[in-house]
């Protein structure tokens, strides 16, 4: 049972029948309403905008990653039979979805022989609507070459996937590190931290934008987004003071947007935030953030269509913030 420090979304996460709804939160602050697109998944957590402009979301309770028109709601399988999350450890299974142009890859961790499981914790193609291959074994390579710091699950917990400049990067919450993998199954090392806990991933150009939740006790100083590239060392800060940051993406006025799980004050290392005290923040350009929805009820990805952004949360919901707002970075 993973329950030592590191990670940040330990928990039981609801089964529901996939009926997609609509409501609408109370707003806060007097600012951005948030209204609720769908509801239902097995567990939320990565997230994509596919190619074309709908949401996919990954279902590690099922194995699955589900499409979700954002305009309607409806809620519809893409891929299915992907390693499912192992119910005694309450994490791990397929975790994040990117695309590289018509082409879905699905992230797995937790998965493999070191945790009681036989498939392979690493990146899989997705070939269909029932057929996926691994290409990346992470895990093997993570028991391998173990990190500098403390560590517990030698495959690690890998969180998030982007593509970088042909390859693809994996941010790992354990092991504290960024990897580089290419298509033919090479991992190497791209960034090692200290225990900061790197989560979600954005990617302009050459240069990478990571969310850290930060480590325990997940003080809302330590949630931050840096950024780096592949040609120097160590990481510039672009903004800090977000309660456990879970992912970053860029948005109107090509503004960094991220959403934060919350306020975290629970005994038990590797439990969630508070349900209910998440936020969906932008960077400003003196390195702090504006709060522009709060009470989010853990979220664990982003992405922005246009002026909106949607959230996915640890419950398997959607939710929607419209009319954000980018400060011209």
């Amino acid at each position: 049972m993973i329950k030592r420090h590191h990670f940040v979304l330990l928990g039981a996460l609801l089964v529901a029948v996939l009926v997609p709804t609509a409501a609408t939160a109370d707003p806060p602050f007097g600012t951005h309403a948030q209204t609720l697109v769908a509801t239902g998944l097995e567990g939320g957590m990565g997230s994509a905008v596919g190619p074309d402009g709908a949401l996919y979301v990954a279902e590690p309770a099922a194995g699955r990653i589900s499409r979700v028109d954002p305009r309607t709601g409806q809620v519809t399988t893409f891929a299915d039979g992907l390693p499912k999350q192992n119910p005694g450890i309450g994490l791990g299974g397929v975790m994040d979805v990117v695309f590289e142009g018509q082409t879905a890859y699905a992230l797995t961790t937790l998965v493999g022989p070191d945790v009681g499981g036989s498939a392979t914790a690493g990146i899989y193609r997705i070939d269909g609507p029932h057929s996926s291959h691994a290409i990346a074994n992470i895990g093997a390579f993570a028991i391998a070459h173990p990190p500098l710091t403390d560590f517990f699950v030698p495959s690690g917990v890998q969180y998030a996937i982007d593509t970088y400049r042909g390859d693809f990067l994996v941010t790992d919450g354990h092991h504290n590190r960024v990897y580089r993998v290419s298509h033919n199954g090479s991992v190497s090392v791209l960034r090692s931290f200290g225990d900061i806990v790197p989560t979600g991933l954005a990617v302009r150009g050459n240069r990478v934008y990571m969310a850290e939740a930060g480590p325990i006790p997940h003080l809302p100083a330590n949630g931050k987004i840096v950024t780096f590239d592949d040609s120097t060392s160590g990481a510039s800060l672009v903004a800090a003071g977000a309660p456990l940051l879970v992912d970053v993406e860029f948005g109107p006025g090509n503004t960094l947007f991220a959403a934060a799980q919350g306020h975290w004050d629970n005994t038990d290392p590797g439990t969630p935030a508070d349900p209910d005290t998440g936020q969906l923040v932008a960077a400003n350009d003196d390195g702090t953030f504006t709060v522009l929805a709060s009470h989010l009820d853990r979220p664990t990805s982003l992405e922005v269509i246009g002026n909106t952004a949607y959230v996915v949360t640890l419950d398997g919901e959607v939710w929607k913030v419209d009319h954000i707002v980018g400060n011209g970075h």
